[in-house]
């Protein structure tokens, strides 16, 4: 069995005719630019009704590191996890 690249594979079968990749390409560049327009725009307002979001996401946080710590640590298997994962990341 032979594999092929995807771009290969896209000129001897494609699956998208050249004008619909044409649109996909435009319909993403300007939903993109839309997207960013629009955040830009509402920045100030996002500022004003969100101030308290920074510490509910430190609060869920600490919460879920408080349980790995509880389920973890009670068996003493706490070590072992963080060894395990300096295995996995190689250091």
């Amino acid at each position: 069995m032979t594999t092929m690249s995807l771009p290969l594979l896209l000129l001897k079968d494609p699956m998208f005719s050249q004008g619909q990749i044409i649109f996909g390409v435009c319909f993403f560049v300007a939903f993109v630019i839309l997207i960013s327009f629009m955040y830009i725009k509402d920045k100030k307002l996002h500022r004003k009704n969100y101030k308290g979001v920074p510490w509910i996401l430190v609060g869920f946080l600490s919460f879920f590191v408080l349980l790995l710590i509880i389920k973890f640590g009670l068996d003493g298997t706490l070590t072992s996890l963080f060894y395990d994962f300096k295995i996995f990341l190689g250091l």
